[in-house]
């Protein structure tokens, strides 16, 4: 199978390479034309064979609309079009939409794995059509770590879903990432522990709260023990407040979720280790920016 990837960034580039190495021929088109196969959008859409399956892995909002009109001004009917990026999951359904009007099908994609998905693998969330999700499924099964699919991927539903799914994993994420933080504020803060990092590390075997986020969490403690090079402050990329609006959109009690936002919120205030930890821990598993301590 040969497709394009628009939006060779941090989790794109890894996404080419993982899907080569898959057997797939992937042209990726970036604006940075260092990381580049083509210059153009226009060149990308005519290395493909028809039809057309173009990945777009580029931020969600204007950057994401504006690909999204290009892509439905020069695709043919019967091309399919993945959003693979962040997008809110009601941006999903206009940009089927107004592909649908030129007959171009739309699949989205919640992509879980960061900046190690190269090595491990993601996690993939999608929506849409059956037959739209089944044409996608070669790139599905070269991106997704390898065994049994129902283990790294799941078709959720209609046009929305798959974001809709990746948006409550961030949620979740916010909350595991806030409780490991504050866990690691309080050890801190105790004299009589000695060993913090052999702390986390011992519970990365054999305990209830063994995670790969526990896994990192002792990783940036290796790096940095004192958290010294790093500052407090916390960004959110999106996902954390779309998530406590559905919440209260759909009176559901996300308290666990919510604190964790307002937490972050918080943290771009005051000096706070916890708030360094989850910091620190955005940086491992994401490659999202830290700022280097006051």
């Amino acid at each position: 199978m040969h497709f394009g990837l628009i939006g060779l960034g941090k989790m794109g580039f890894n996404m080419r390479e993982r899907a080569r190495r898959g057997g797939l021929d992937v042209t990726g088109f970036d604006r940075n034309l260092d990381v580049s196969d083509v210059a153009t959008i226009d060149e990308l859409i005519g290395t493909l064979p028809a039809p057309r399956v173009v990945w777009v892995m580029v931020p969600a909002g204007e950057v994401t609309d504006k690909v999204v009109a290009e892509l439905g001004e020069k695709l043919s009917p019967g091309d399919l079009v993945i959003d693979g990026g962040n997008s809110r999951f009601t941006e999903d359904q206009r940009h089927a939409a107004q592909l649908a009007e030129e007959g171009i099908r739309f699949v989205d994609c919640g992509v879980s794995g960061g900046v190690w998905g190269l090595q491990n693998g993601y996690g993939l969330m999608a929506g849409g059509a059956a037959e739209d999700v089944e044409t996608a499924m070669p790139i599905f099964d070269a991106l997704r770590p390898k065994g049994e699919r129902a283990d790294s991927f799941v078709h959720v539903g209609g046009i929305g879903a798959g974001h809709y799914a990746k948006m409550v994993h961030n949620g979740i994420e916010y909350g595991l990432m806030q409780s490991y933080a504050e866990g690691y504020q309080l050890l801190a803060a105790k004299d009589i522990i000695t060993d913090l990092p052999g702390t986390f590390r011992a519970w990365q075997k054999g305990t209830v709260v063994r995670s790969w986020l526990l896994d990192l969490l002792v990783k940036a403690l290796e790096e940095d023990p004192g958290l010294e090079n790093i500052d407090d402050y916390v960004e959110d990329s999106g996902e954390g407040r779309w998530t406590v609006e559905e919440a209260i959109a759909n009176a559901v009690p996300a308290p666990a979720i919510t604190a964790a936002l307002f937490a972050r919120f918080e943290s771009r205030e005051d000096s706070s280790p916890a708030m360094k930890m989850v910091s620190a821990l955005r940086h491992q598993f994401g490659g999202h920016a830290t700022r280097p301590a006051k």
